[in-house]
């Protein structure tokens, strides 16, 4: 499946059937979909880039959703836990998930100078990871990966 993240043809659209997409896993999971989490992923949707837990926490209390930390880690904790967000390491922020509805392994390139965040899909049973973990028998669980480097924005700013 090919990257999603770095443009959107019709923002409008894309933010609707994301959330419908929520909506609907949390109802198929019986998970209490909340306004904080909800307005959360609004937030990581809008953004297009990764985004610490501050900054989600200051846009939570301009819309006078809490200003407490621990507002937006139980949100951002849900929203992972739910498939619906995913936390980039080398940013230690987060991002929507494109590819909500199920198990996945995404792989994250991450633009160095916006901070942008394309999520791509990948196959880690047929990738060369998946070959050494047969190879020694090794059963993969989990992986991150993530690349950096620049999107198209920001190939396109010529240096200073």
């Amino acid at each position: 499946m090919p990257a999603r993240g770095f443009s959107c043809q019709n923002h409008d659209a894309c933010m609707s059937d994301m959330l419908a997409r929520a909506d609907a896993r949390c109802r198929e999971l019986s998970l209490n979909f909340t306004p904080v989490r909800r307005r959360a992923l609004e937030i990581l949707l809008d953004e297009h880039r990764a985004i610490g837990a501050y900054d989600l926490l200051a846009r939570l209390a301009e819309d006078g959703l809490g200003s407490q930390p621990p507002v937006a880690y139980r949100a951002l904790d849900f929203l992972v836990s739910a498939g619906l967000a995913h936390k980039i390491e080398a940013l230690n922020a987060y991002v929507a998930c494109t590819h909500s509805g199920g198990d996945h392994a995404p792989a994250f390139l991450i633009c160095r100078g916006c901070n942008t965040v394309a999520e791509a899909n990948t196959a880690l049973a047929s990738g060369r990871l998946g070959e050494a973990a047969r190879a020694t028998g090794f059963h993969i669980e989990r992986t991150v990966v993530e690349a950096q480097g620049l999107c198209p924005d920001c190939q396109e700013v010529p240096a200073p």
